[in-house]
């Protein structure tokens, strides 16, 4: 992608702005590649994106690079990998959706793969 998403910095979240509506959503999702939106609860949406590997030290060590990125952000991830894959979800927890630090950090994480 060329869009530059991936050169800025998360900014740390406390709560007190409102998460991005769907319209908002659907224009960020066109700067990442391949993330898709799904939703857990009404308006409530995250990001996720599933990684394929040749074996499981792949999927591993790809995890331990977004991790690593997640605490240079200060923005972490839910993550869960087995043997060959890889999957991440994103939100911000403190305005329970999205926000742009959370395609910033999946653009981050695009760059790794």
């Amino acid at each position: 992608m060329t869009d530059e998403l991936h050169n800025k910095k998360c900014v740390p979240c406390e709560g007190g702005i409102p998460p991005f509506t769907f319209d908002q959503i659907q224009e960020y999702l066109k700067r990442v590649d391949g993330w898709s939106v799904k939703e857990d609860e009404k308006d409530k949406f995250y990001l996720i994106k599933e990684f394929k590997f040749k074996n499981f030290v792949a999927s591993q060590e790809f995890v331990n690079k977004v991790g690593d990125i997640a605490e240079i952000e200060g923005h972490h991830p839910d993550l869960w990998y087995g043997w060959g894959y890889a999957n991440i979800k994103i939100y911000t927890h403190a305005i329970q959706g999205l926000a742009e630090s959370d395609f910033i950090l999946a653009a981050k994480i695009d760059k790794l793969s």
